[in-house]
């Protein structure tokens, strides 16, 4: 069975997704966790 060109674009179009995905997280500065819920306020107890 010959792929026909929408078998191609269609993984033209998931590369194309896929790639953008993993570069969409370059650069992206914080906090890589959920920080804790109970965190203690210090500012209020100066």
């Amino acid at each position: 069975m010959k792929p026909c060109w929408a078998q191609y674009l269609l993984w033209l179009i998931i590369a194309l997704a896929s790639v953008t995905a993993m570069l969409s997280g370059c650069g992206q500065d914080g906090n890589l966790y959920l920080p804790d819920k109970e965190q203690p306020n210090d500012q209020d107890e100066k």
